[in-house]
């Protein structure tokens, strides 16, 4: 197998031996690939690609080998690197983890992959990221098949309503609650559900969409939590920096 030229972006990048790099990158034709970068770190003539293999950059990979771990053959530029300022770094490791986390090898996604940019160039951008976080992750879960319809009432089958609460069911979606159910159960208002079906993953229906989402995540994941949390957990909010996190 050789590859050219192929757009790519690095998810997590480790040392590997005395001069190279591992690298687990994210590819716009070929999905979720392992790469060995041999003699990247190695200081000598011409210097080293460590500094181009860095993560949140647009990359050009050439790679080869038949072998579950490709060999890195050639590294370019495609753009700028998104710089992504304080909490908002966070945000961009969250994405990398869940893709590392979720994506099989070797599986292509172009319509992911394209929202992976647009979700770095939202991080980017002033402004809150609510938006660029919750609508990759929406993406995310439709692209590997676990999606749910937020405007219908999964047992019944019909259109959810606005004055009625719900709660998220795995393996189904969302299902209305009960009288008894009111009061342990964690709820979501139809009007915010209905907002979410419209696409609408900040204003009102912010923190019903951050919670509906990590739901659903959370049952793909196993159960097991994600390591870029805990940089929210112990990092303080700074009120000139919204961000979202996961």
């Amino acid at each position: 197998m050789r590859v050219t030229l192929q757009p790519a972006y690095i998810l997590h990048r480790r040392p590997y031996r005395d001069t190279s790099l591992l690298l687990e990158v994210f590819t716009a034709e070929h999905g979720r690939l392992s790469l060995v970068a041999r003699g990247a770190r190695r200081r000598g003539r011409g210097g080293s690609n460590a500094a181009l293999l860095q993560p949140f950059a647009p990359l050009l990979l050439s790679f080869s080998g038949r072998a579950e771990m490709k060999t890195l053959t050639a590294v370019e530029r495609a753009g700028g690197p998104w710089e992504l300022p304080g909490e908002r770094l966070y945000s961009g490791l969250y994405l990398n983890e869940l893709l590392v986390r979720l994506l099989h090898r070797h599986d292509p996604h172009a319509r992911l992959f394209a929202a992976y940019g647009e979700a770095l160039q939202g991080l980017h951008a002033p402004g809150p990221a609510e938006d660029s976080l919750r609508r990759f992750e929406y993406i995310l879960l439709d692209e590997l098949g676990y999606s749910f319809a937020p405007g219908m009432d999964a047992a019944s089958g019909t259109p959810v309503r606005a004055d009625r609460r719900y709660r998220y069911e795995a393996g189904r979606g969302l299902v209305e609650l009960t009288v008894a159910e009111h009061g342990p159960a964690v709820a979501y208002a139809g009007e915010d559900l209905l907002r979410i079906a419209a696409g609408e993953f900040s204003g009102p229906a912010r923190a019903a969409c951050k919670s509906l989402f990590r739901e659903a995540l959370a049952e793909q994941l196993g159960g097991q939590p994600l390591r870029s949390r805990e940089f929210f957990a112990v990092r303080p909010r700074r009120p000139a920096e919204p961000t979202g996190g996961g």
